[in-house]
């Protein structure tokens, strides 16, 4: 006996993932949603799944009731996650969405642009069979906007303070001037994302040798990043970089909206199941 194919989308709190939700939401009735909690994203987050969730007209299901990010902080003995050492995806996404899958026939709908150059692989389960609706129809940056715009969700909160990504407050995949923002936004949020940073090197000073240090921001403790004086430098490096793009473009779109487009298009080193 054959099972029935099940239709997942996984949805990231993010502005593409959200618009192939309202895509597809008449194309394929079936569609299950699904999001993975960290347990540490922003309040806009929640608020942002809880409006596209009235307009589909569907549960999204949360997975990771109960092991978010402090349980695998625990787990990994305080070591924060990095671009070498991504536990966070690994425990928090794609282990949740293989164990919602199963081992039934699933199509899983992932929403990549025609105009991105990321690789969309997730899975290497065999029953999972992955689709780019939006690059098979050709979609677009603008045409994403579009849909946003047309459905009445339009972009999450966290935009409008300078956020670019979903995912966890504290990820290290933000660039030095989401951390500003975060810090002028969320002081809280920061002290939060300062003090995993200060037990990870506690850690390291535990392990032979020393261990290797490495810190949320890259090259930088957010104790660094937050002084007055680096956070002004952030902040006009930031704005020349901008005025620098606006001058390049000939398209309307980026020249109307403030998104961070060096971390839009073709971005290649973010989490795909987290930045979409």
């Amino acid at each position: 006996m054959t099972s029935e194919v099940r239709h997942i989308l996984s949805l990231s709190g993010g502005k593409d993932s959200a618009a192939l939700a309202i895509y597809m939401r008449d194309r394929v009735p079936e569609m299950e949603y699904l999001f993975h909690d960290t347990h540490k994203e922003l309040d806009e987050t929640y608020e942002y799944l809880e409006r596209l969730q009235a307009i589909l007209g569907k549960e999204i299901h949360q997975s990771n009731s109960k092991r978010g990010f402090d349980h695998w902080m625990t787990v990994y003995k305080g070591m924060i996650p990095s671009n070498q050492r991504r536990w966070c995806t690994k425990n928090l996404k794609l282990k949740p969405f293989e164990k919602w899958i199963g081992d039934g026939p699933v199509v899983n709908y992932v929403g990549l642009r025609a105009d991105e150059k990321r690789s969309g692989f997730i899975s290497a389960k065999p029953n999972i069979k992955t689709v780019f609706p939006f690059r098979e129809d050709g979609l677009v940056y603008e045409d994403i906007m579009r849909i946003l715009e047309e459905s009445g969700l339009g972009l999450p909160k966290y935009t409008d303070w300078g956020r670019t990504r979903s995912g966890c407050f504290f990820c290290f995949y933000q660039q030095k001037i989401e951390w500003v923002r975060l810090k002028q936004k969320y002081p809280e949020k920061y002290e939060e994302a300062k003090a995993y940073e200060e037990a990870q090197l506690k850690y390291a000073k535990h392990i032979e040798g020393g261990g290797k240090k490495f810190y949320w921001s890259g090259d930088e403790t957010l104790e660094e990043l937050e002084q007055p004086e680096r956070m002004k430098e952030i902040e006009k490096e930031w704005e020349e970089r901008k005025k620098r793009r606006k001058r390049k473009s000939n398209k309307l779109v980026q020249i109307l909206t403030d998104v961070e487009f060096e971390d839009d298009p073709g971005r290649e080193d973010g989490c795909l199941i987290c930045q979409l």
